[in-house]
Parts: C-alpha cells; sequence; structure tokens
C-alpha cells in the first residue's frame, strides 16, 4: 500500500491531514482525520464525519507539545486528554509540529490581546509583542505609582498610630475623673480625638483600597506577559532539543555510510571519532515550584521518606562533605569535564564497518492454542516452544547490550567525586532497560557451555564475554573489562511466574562494577520485569521495583524506584526516580526520568520533611540545583519496527565474525536459520540442538556416578532416561572460562572470569572447547 501525500495547508490558515492516534493496548494505533483551524486541533474516523461529528477537540493555547521519537509526538492539555499520535514519516511529523508551533503561537497572543483589550488601565503590553524600550519604560512608571501609594500608606499609618495614642490617653484621663465640670471639658477631647482617628482611619482604608486595586490589576497583566515569555522559551528550548537530536542522528548516519579504504593515504582522517556529549534537559512540567539559589534557579523535588536511607539526616544539608566540597563554579567544570572526552589514539587501520540491517521479521501465523495442546501429557522441561515466541538474539547476547551506554561508565571512571560517580552508575544501571520497552520477543536460552564475546576494543575501548554456566537452574555470567578503568562483572538467573494475564520474570544475582583508580567498588540488583497481555490483546513490557546501588568502600548509596504502570496514575509512565546519599544518610543528588527515555540528576541543596502523602507515607522535599542531563537514549534505527526494534548496537550482535571460538552464540544454528527467516526449519534445528544437551548431560551423570564408584549410588540407565523427583546427586558440570568466587566486599558467590580466553583466540587454539553446536 502506498503512503498518502503529507497533507498542505489550505487558506484560512487551516492545516488538514490523516495521522494514526493511540486508542488502547488492544487496537494500538487507529488511523483518524485530523483538522488544525483557529488554534483547536479536531479529529475524526473520516472526513465525512466533519459535518456531523467530532470525536474530540484540543485548545492549542494551553496545550503542550512534546516530540518522542521520528515518527511519534504527544499533545496534551494539562488534564486528562492526551493524543498520542504518529505520522507516516519523519518529515511529515515536522510539518505538523510546525504547524501546531505557529497555531500555539497565534492563540496564545490572540487570547492575551482579548483579555486585555477591555481593561481602562494603561496595562503592561505582552513582552514578545513589544520592544525593549516600551516594556522598561512601563514598568518604571508603574514602580513610581507603586512607591507614591506607599509612601501614602506610610503617613496614614503615622497619623492613625499618633491620634490612636492620644485617643487612649484620652479615655484613660476620662475614667480618672470625679468632678462634673471637668468631665465635660475631657468628654469634649475625647470627641476630638475620636472625630480625627475616624478621619484618619477612613484615609489609610481609602489608600489600602487604592493599592490593592492598583497592585491586582498589574499583577495580572505581569503573570500574563510572563507566562508568554516562558511559553516561548519552552518552545524554543524544544525546538533546540529537537535539532539537537536531528543533528546527532544525521552524525550517525554519515558515520555509518562514510567507510573509507584501508589504503587511504592519511591514516589520521580516517580513524577520527567524533563524539557527541548529551546534555538535555528534562521537558516534563511537572508543577515544581523553582527558586532562586547560588546563581541557579533550584527545584523543589519530593521523594518518600524511608528511615532506612536517611539515618541520620542532618539540618545542614546545603553542607558539602569532604568528598564534594567545591563551589559552584567548580562544580559546573566538573560536571563539564566529566562530559567531554579526551583525544583518542590514533590508529593506522580503520575501524571495521558493523551491518545496519538485518533481514525484516517474516509474518508468520502462530496459534496459540495448538501449541498448548501439544503439551498435553509431556514433560514440560522436553517440550521445545517454537521460535515463534523469540527473536534472533541469546540471552548472552542480550546481556551484552547492556554495555549499549558504555560512555557513562567512561564518564564515571573520571569523576573525582564517590558521589557524583554513583550518579553516572545509577544511570548506567538504568539505562540498561531502555531496549526493552518493544522487546516482547523472548531471547533464545543459551545451551550449557555456549559463549558470546564482544569485541569492541578498537571501536569503544573495551571487551566482554559472556558464559552459560549452568543449565539446572539457568545462569549465565559476564565479565566486560574497558581501557579507560573500568571492569563490570554479572551473574544473572532468572526466575518467572505465570499470572494469567501476565508473566514476571525476576532476575536473581548479582551485577558489581569496579573502577581501578578509585578502587570504588559498587554492586546492585535488577528489578522485575513483567509482560502484559499474554494471552489477549497486544504485548507490553513494564519495569517495576527498588534498586539499591551500593559502593562497597565509601558507604555511599543511590536508591532507585521504578514506578509500575498505573491507568489511573498521574505520573509520567515508566517514572524513575532515585537519590545519592553518603555513609551517614545526607542526600547529595537526586535523580529523575524514565528508563526508556532519559535520566537527569540534581545537586541538593537543603531538604526539609513534608506532609504525609496520598499512601500515608511521609515525604521528603529536596530542593536542588538546576537539573542536567546525564543519559538520553540513543535513537533507534529507520524500520526498527521490522527488525525486531532491535538497536543499532543489537543489530551487530549476531553478525558473523572470523576467529570466535566454536561455541559463540553467533554459530548457533537454529537462531541463524531464524534470522533468516527461515523459522520451520529452526524449529527443527532448536529440538535437536536441546535433545542432544539432554544427551549430553545423562552421560555426564553417568561418569558422576561411576567417579562416585559405590553401588548403593549407582543407579540404571532407565533410571537416568526417567530420573526420579528427586535427584540422587549433583551435576558435576564445571565452567570452561569462569570459576566460582565470593566477593569479600559484597559477600554474594558468583562466578568471575579467570582469564585465558583471549589468549586462546590470539593463538588461534580451541581444542579445551566442547562440541555444543
Amino acid at each position: 500500500m502506498s503512503e498518502p501525500k503529507p497533507p498542505t495547508p489550505s487558506p484560512g490558515d487551516t492545516y488538514k491531514g490523516w495521522l494514526f492516534k493511540w486508542t488502547n493496548y488492544v487496537k494500538g494505533y487507529q488511523r483518524r482525520w485530523f483538522v488544525l483551524s483557529n488554534g483547536l486541533l479536531s479529529y475524526y474516523r473520516t472526513q465525512a464525519e466533519m459535518a456531523h461529528t467530532c470525536r474530540g477537540t484540543i485548545n492549542l493555547a494551553t496545550a503542550k507539545i512534546v516530540v518522542e521519537d521520528y515518527c511519534n509526538f504527544v499533545i496534551s492539555n494539562g488534564g486528562p486528554l492526551t493524543y498520542h499520535l504518529r505520522t507516516y514519516s519523519e518529515v511529515e511529523r515536522q510539518r505538523w509540529i510546525t504547524a501546531l508551533e505557529l497555531s500555539k503561537a497565534k492563540a496564545v497572543r490572540l487570547q492575551v490581546e482579548s483579555d486585555d483589550s477591555g481593561d481602562d488601565f494603561t496595562v503592561l503590553p505582552a513582552i514578545a509583542e513589544q520592544d525593549e524600550g516600551r516594556c522598561k519604560a512601563d514598568v518604571q512608571s508603574t514602580l513610581r505609582v507603586l512607591r507614591s501609594k506607599v509612601t501614602d500608606l506610610t503617613t496614614c499609618n503615622d497619623l492613625i498610630s499618633k491620634h490612636g495614642s492620644a485617643l487612649q490617653r484620652s479615655l484613660s484621663e476620662l475614667e480618672g475623673i470625679r468632678v462634673e465640670g471637668d468631665m465635660g471639658e475631657k468628654i469634649r477631647q475625647v470627641t476630638e480625638r475620636a472625630t480625627l482617628f475616624r478621619i484618619t482611619s477612613n484615609a489609610i482604608t481609602h489608600a489600602c483600597r487604592d493599592f490593592l486595586s492598583l497592585a491586582q490589576n498589574y499583577s495580572t497583566r505581569w503573570q500574563k506577559a510572563l507566562q508568554v515569555e516562558r511559553d516561548q522559551r519552552m518552545r524554543l528550548e524544544e525546538t533546540l532539543e529537537q535539532l539537537a537530536k536531528q543533528h546527532n542522528h544525521l552524525e550517525r548516519a554519515f558515520r555509518g555510510a562514510t567507510v573509507l579504504p584501508p589504503s587511504y593515504s592519511n591514516p589520521a582522517l580516517s580513524n577520527k571519532r567524533s563524539v557527541s556529549g548529551k546534555d538535555d534537559a528534562s521537558d516534563e512540567d511537572d508543577g515544581s515550584e523553582f527558586f532562586d539559589a547560588m546563581e541557579d534557579p533550584a527545584e523543589f523535588i519530593t521523594v518518600p521518606a524511608d528511615p532506612k536511607y536517611h539515618r541520620r539526616s542532618g539540618s545542614n544539608l546545603s553542607g558539602i562533605s569532604s568528598d564534594t566540597a567545591m563551589d559552584d563554579q567548580s562544580f559546573d567544570e566538573l560536571s563539564l569535564a566529566s562530559n567531554s572526552e579526551s583525544p583518542q589514539p590514533l590508529e593506522v587501520e580503520p575501524v571495521r564497518q558493523r551491518r545496519a540491517r538485518i533481514p525484516d521479521k517474516p509474518n508468520y501465523y502462530l496459534n496459540l492454542w495448538s501449541v498448548m495442546r501439544n503439551c498435553i501429557g509431556k514433560e514440560l522441561s522436553k517440550i521445545p516452544m517454537p521460535v515463534n515466541f523469540n527473536e534472533p538474539l541469546s540471552m548472552l547476547q542480550r546481556l551484552s547490550e547492556d554495555l549499549e551506554y558504555y560512555e557513562l561508565l567512561d564518564k564515571a571512571a573520571k569523576c573525582q567525586s564517590s558521589l557524583e560517580q554513583m550518579c553516572y552508575v545509577a544511570a548506567f544501571t538504568v539505562s540498561s532497560y531502555s531496549t526493552t520497552v518493544h522487546r516482547t520477543g523472548k531471547p533464545f536460552n543459551p545451551l550449557l557451555g555456549e559463549t558470546f564475546e564482544l569485541d569492541r576494543l578498537r571501536e569503544c575501548g573495551y571487551r566482554s564475554l559472556c558464559e552459560q554456566v549452568s543449565h539446572h537452574p539457568p545462569a549465565a555470567a559476564h565479565h566486560a573489562q574497558s581501557e579507560k578503568g573500568w571492569t563490570l562483572r554479572q551473574e544473572i538467573t532468572l526466575s518467572s511466574k505465570f499470572r494469567g494475564k501476565y508473566l514476571s520474570i525476576m532476575p536473581l544475582g548479582s551485577i558489581q562494577c569496579i573502577f581501578d583508580k578509585s578502587d570504588n567498588h559498587y554492586s546492585w540488583k535488577k528489578v522485575t520485569t513483567t509482560i502484559h497481555n499474554i494471552i489477549v490483546g497486544k504485548l507490553w513490557i513494564d519495569q517495576s521495583g527498588e534498586i539499591d546501588v551500593v559502593n562497597h568502600k565509601t558507604g555511599d548509596r543511590c536508591h532507585l524506584k521504578f514506578a509500575p504502570y498505573s491507568y489511573f496514575s498521574r505520573d509520567v509512565p515508566r517514572k524513575v526516580t532515585g537519590v545519592v546519599t553518603d555513609r551517614d544518610g545526607k542526600a547529595h543528588y537526586v535523580l529523575s526520568g524514565t528508563w526508556d527515555e532519559k535520566m537527569d540528576f540534581s545537586r541538593v541543596m537543603q531538604s526539609s520533611k513534608g506532609e504525609n502523602g496520598t499512601e500515608g507515607k511521609q515525604r521528603t522535599v529536596y530542593q536542588t540545583l538546576k537539573a542536567k542531563g546525564i543519559w538520553t537514549k540513543n535513537p533507534l534505527p529507520e524500520r526498527a519496527e521490522s527488525m525486531y526494534y532491535f538497536s543499532s548496537l543489537a543489530l551487530t550482535l549476531n553478525e558473523p565474525e572470523e576467529g570466535v571460538a566454536p561455541t559463540d552464540s553467533r554459530h548457533r544454528p537454529d537462531q541463524r536459520l531464524m534470522e533468516g527467516g527461515q523459522w520451520d526449519e529452526a524449529n527443527v534445528e532448536k529440538q535437536r540442538l536441546e535433545e542432544k544437551q539432554r544427551t549430553t548431560r545423562r552421560e555426564r551423570e553417568r561418569e558422576s556416578v561411576k567417579a562416585a564408584g559405590s553401588p548403593e549410588e549407582a543407579v540404571t540407565e532407565d533410571a537416568i532416561n526417567d530420573p526420579p523427583l528427586k535427584s540422587t546427586h549433583q551435576d558435576n558440570y564445571q565452567a570452561l572460562w569462569f570459576e566460582k568466587f565470593i566477593d569479600p566486599a559484597s559477600g554474594e558467590a558468583l562466578h568471575v572470569y579467570k582469564g585465558g580466553y583471549w589468549e586462546a583466540k590470539e593463538q588461534g587454539s580451541w581444542d579445551m572447547c566442547p562440541d555444543v553446536f
């Protein structure tokens, strides 16, 4: 089906065209006819409905327009009315955004002019509509009038105090009079002073009324002018942010399309890398109050207080500990230094060009009930699930995707302050979930002994290795090391629970990051992943739970909270908040954002206890400096929806590569067939590999029984093929590249890399590798 032509402006400032509007999780995006006219955006199911039925309207004068990605944008009126819209292309989206912004600006201007036209006073014009000299003159004139009114009020106040004191003295003297002749004189004096007091009181009352009326009148005008200025500033910031994202996208496209031959005469130019810094300010208007603090606007952020993480919160929270003793200038310089990349050493050979596309996902029909029917009377562990539920990547490759935003750890390695370093480590923790928002496909379960290497030493300065170290329960070990001075290691075991409508996946195990320069040792765990609409509806994924990132050397801690999605919640979907505290529980930084888009961090200047929230929990209000962007999600490749919503890194993970181990996931035949679109052949191969793995395990168990040598522990072949409910022995499998280790800092047991892999790769000697495939 050919794409419809983009809408074009028509006479009368009217803009019309087809857009896709989000309806619900069952129907998804539906095609609707939208009309933009006179500052109002209305939509209909068809063009014929324009004559009789309007499905909804938003007034752009009070609306907020937010661009989400290439083709998606959101329009909200600040209340329950929100339109999630999608276009056919980025160019068409930009046309709509331009038309909406122009219409909104015109609607705001007309509203301000209509509000000001009916007043008798000389009002302050909108700042956006008058020149700077006119505005300054009006402000000075207004201030002179207000100062004169204040002078009148001061004079009246002095007079009423004087006459009131005199009246009080006369009343006191009147009480002491005993002679009737003197009584008449005193009463006359009291009457005169009471009259003076009444006149003065009337004067101050009128002066107060005039001052109040004048102040209210000009306050309204100033508020309107300030609001117009603020709206225009917000639109300008959003436009600049959008231009920055487009610039970043063009840079990436240019770097991906430019390939220099090895024989190029200038090796310095052929290996030059450009690094784009990201410092996106938050574009969510969450209603926070802003105040001036240390030449930067401060904002108040409210988070639930937990005594577990605020053991000794002192009153002087604006003070800086010895770790972070710095003024504002040094803080800004440090942030800029940590966000800038040092020059990279020049290489003689050009960096390898990675692929940017994989074959499109075939449109295979899958009958869920036929799969369930095949499960009747069979043991669940022996039922091969079809690849229709999968994506052409293994779980080991999904673990390697955590390194997509490795730059955060590079920046953390340069930080002088352990507390600021904690912010980057926490942002890296959140960034690992950004690739999951649209990834509803299940990765292939790795075979025991399967490995995956990710060698990005020349391009990015790091390389990593994953190995499946256990089959029951399934566990994968991961080790990554960078030339920038950090090491990442993790061991992940998955536990799942099927709840009927949704499936909960709880990752077990620990993740650790160690920095060579400071010897800071961080550890944390992953949150729960929930897949909704398993049986009926469109699948969607949510992340929820809490993460504690702990620095075992300094005692610093970052408590991250992933808010679960709720249809009735007024919070931003996929919201993440966090507080960085030192060993004494004093807060130093606040993090906020979403796990699928971006994260900001702010330095805490002061905190105070607020009232109980809606859930009865005490809340803490943090006064912070202006938020700064610390992480922003990279845009997805073009037509990512037809490639399993893979990121640019994920597209390269299964790319064939020479010299890798024979156990590498790139050699897995069923996964390779699925990527090529041969799903029927992939299902057959997947079943063969799983049966081979069961056979290898039975042989290993027989060897374990023979090694025991005692008759009472011997079992028959039938018992091995059909094991009892409770096994009489353990699998004696030993991982090839990893070994069990008790971490002394965290006290947790995990598999750590014992070395030898990269040396074997250099020598091309893989004799020790098992026959996995």
